[in-house]
């Protein structure tokens, strides 16, 4: 099927056949021609965009070939087997890491990590808000509490100014997350990390190959996370890293992935845990990963370009603003383009009814995560019984009252939208046919918002 595709030129002439159109109220234009060039789709006019998104994932002889090396091997354990420890190694090298091991899921990552700190009951754990709930999830699992620090509105990330303020002499680790797949403000953190004698567990589940200052994301820190989940840059249905630069430190979570037992490497001495799981992967998904990650320089290269240009287009439409990068980043992931929405700019259309408009223009949307700090099920942890035999009722209690994060309810509630990563590997057309929505979608703002 052929699709018509407008580009930004088109747009422009589309724009002044509407002035003259409007000069004339609309009377010297043919109705059809104003319902191309003046009516978004929710309006009854045509889509901006009829084709097919980007698929994913994307899979070829070389995903074939190495699932095949390891079905017919019969060795499907990493346990005495190679395509893990092959992975691993390779990971390590395009992260510039020192260390790197293989786990189960980006969550098993973050619990292989907190297990190897030894974090616990009594101990406090700093995150954002502004994350999916695995982040919150490890940290409850170990009887933690999980102390919020409120989002930075116009990049989406932890406030790293007001880390330091949330810190008490119960702080046991800071885990920000680089949402998104953008890097939080990595200097101050470090620095407030380093002014307490705190271990930094990044998040960079979203993350894969982001930069801060030339270098990857989750060397900064003791250590960092990353997942490998179906929607992730990097896929293999289910799986996740771990890289680290700190020897000790990657014995220990070897040994906590590995049922509290030592390395299966000779020049590593064992981990000196006393607790573990198995949160080991498997020979199937290093065999996938292997084959998708020479795939990724030509999709970095394509989903940075695509968003660096679409930013240029939605910077100038009045109402919406991209997620800041801050001034370290010189590589986002952009695991999701994530971007604000201000109703005001677009006659005071509520989001749920801008973004309806937007998936009618065929330009799929979200508004993305909902306040985590609101949800019933992080508030039902005051009523938790082991929570109440560890932290009592009055602890709860105060807990309760401190983790509400007002300018991140503000962000989820009002302001957040998303685009996924799948769609800026699309050409740069797309990303002229998103933009041509958005501004359709304003200049008719006064009319949709009354559906």
């Amino acid at each position: 099927m052929t699709t018509k595709k407008i580009n930004r030129r088109g747009f422009i002439k589309s724009s002044s056949m509407i002035g003259m159109g409007a000069a004339l109220g609309l009377s010297g234009l043919p109705y059809s021609m104003q319902s191309q060039t003046r009516r978004s789709a929710i309006l009854g006019g045509k889509r901006s965009f009829n084709g097919t998104w980007h698929g994913w994932p994307v899979v070829g002889t070389p995903e074939e070939e190495e699932l095949l090396k390891v079905l017919r091997s019969g060795k499907w354990c990493r346990l005495g087997s190679s395509t893990a420890p092959r992975f691993e190694d390779e990971y390590r090298k395009m992260t510039g890491s020192g260390h790197a091991l293989a786990t189960s899921s980006g969550t098993t990552a973050l619990t292989t990590m907190l297990g190897a700190l030894d974090i616990g009951p009594g101990d406090e754990v700093i995150l954002p808000p502004y994350t999916f709930i695995a982040t919150y999830n490890v940290i409850v699992q170990n009887y933690a509490l999980p102390i919020f620090v409120d989002t930075d509105i116009e990049s989406f990330q932890i406030d790293a100014s007001k880390i330091e303020s949330a810190i008490t002499s119960q702080t046991r680790a800071l885990m920000p997350v680089h949402i998104g797949g953008s890097p939080f403000d990595v200097d101050t953190v470090m620095k407030v990390a380093s002014k307490h004698n705190l271990p930094v567990i990044e998040d960079a589940c979203q993350a894969h190959f982001a930069e801060w200052k030339g270098k990857k994301v989750g060397n900064f820190g003791l250590g960092g996370a990353f997942s490998f989940q179906a929607s992730k840059n990097l896929n293999s249905g289910e799986g996740g890293a771990i890289i680290t630069n700190d020897k000790g430190f990657y014995n220990k979570c070897y040994s906590f992935h590995h049922q509290g037992q030592g390395s299966d490497a000779a020049s590593l001495e064992p981990g000196s845990g006393t607790r573990g799981s198995n949160l080991r992967m498997t020979e199937f998904q290093a065999a996938i990963l292997l084959a998708q990650m020479t795939r990724i320089p030509e999709q970095i290269k394509q989903r940075s370009e695509n968003a660096a240009y679409l930013s240029g287009l939605l910077s100038e439409i009045p109402g919406i603003k991209p997620a800041k990068l801050y001034e370290g980043t010189t590589r986002s992931a952009f695991h999701l383009y994530m971007f604000r929405y201000n109703k005001e700019a677009f006659a005071g259309m509520d989001r749920s009814t801008f973004v309806r408009a937007l998936n009618a223009e065929g330009i799929p949307c979200s508004t993305g995560y909902t306040s985590l700090t609101k949800e019933a099920y992080v508030h039902n942890l005051a009523k938790n019984k082991h929570y109440l035999k560890i932290y009592g009722e009055r602890g709860m209690k105060q807990w309760l009252e401190q983790i509400a994060c007002p300018v991140n309810d503000k962000l989820c509630e009002e302001e957040a939208l998303w685009f996924t990563q799948t769609m800026l590997l699309g050409d740069r057309k797309n990303m002229d046919m998103i933009a041509d929505a958005i501004r359709k979608i304003s200049r008719e703002a006064k009319a949709i918002s009354k559906l």
